[in-house]
């Protein structure tokens, strides 16, 4: 059986989501349909999701406006995996400081927009990553970081400052995965868990 996952197509690297996930999932010799989410009604059908960064103003008046918002967070509560990245962080945070975004809630850490600098200052840097045999070579462009941390757990620092964190079957990133060919983050954030139980492709061909 295949997994379905959705990547949030309101903004954002969309395309290049996709195509990680699809590697992750090779990586993992799991099969996979990647559907791009416009609308509601296709989260409830998704086993794992993905949001893209962007403007996350832009972002959240989309997602309440559209009706998806509801959804991701019943995928959350459902314990189904969610790796938000950059904006898409910010939006799935509990408090992202400032009022035009409606933020769902869903990684129990409060964020500072932009706080590595604006697009000239971006940059890459080698991030140890708790569950990662080896640095993942992570890309900041206008990267957000998080201030403080609830119940999530910090997988990854840099700069003293935390820029991934897990919070249950969430999986927030202040870089962007998706401009790498290393696909061990979305491998780490929506297939370490969620097919736990899902036999692999070379398992059910034999």
């Amino acid at each position: 059986m295949s997994l379905t996952a959705g990547v949030v197509a309101v903004q954002g690297d969309v395309e290049e989501h996709a195509a990680a996930i699809e590697r992750a999932a090779a990586a993992r010799d799991r099969e996979v349909t990647v559907r791009e989410i416009r609308e509601s009604g296709i989260v409830p059908d998704c086993d794992l999701l993905a949001m893209p960064g962007g403007e996350s103003t832009t972002i959240s008046r989309l997602l309440h406006g559209e009706g998806i918002a509801a959804e991701i967070r019943a995928h959350v509560a459902a314990d189904k995996p969610l790796l938000a990245t950059c904006a898409g962080l910010i939006v799935a945070s509990s408090d992202a400081g400032d009022d035009r975004i409606g933020e769902l809630e869903v990684i129990d850490v409060t964020v500072e927009r932009n706080a590595f600098g604006r697009q000239k200052d971006s940059f890459e840097a080698p991030l140890a990553v708790a569950g990662l045999d080896e640095p993942y070579p992570a890309v900041f462009i206008r990267a957000p970081a998080i201030d403080s941390v609830g119940d999530a757990d910090v997988l990854a620092t840099w700069d003293d400052r935390p820029v991934a964190v897990r919070d249950g079957p969430v999986v927030g990133t202040a870089f962007h995965p998706e401009l790498t060919p290393d696909s061990r983050i979305h491998g780490l954030a929506l297939f370490e868990n969620a097919d736990a139980d899902v036999p692999a492709a070379s398992e059910r061909s034999s």
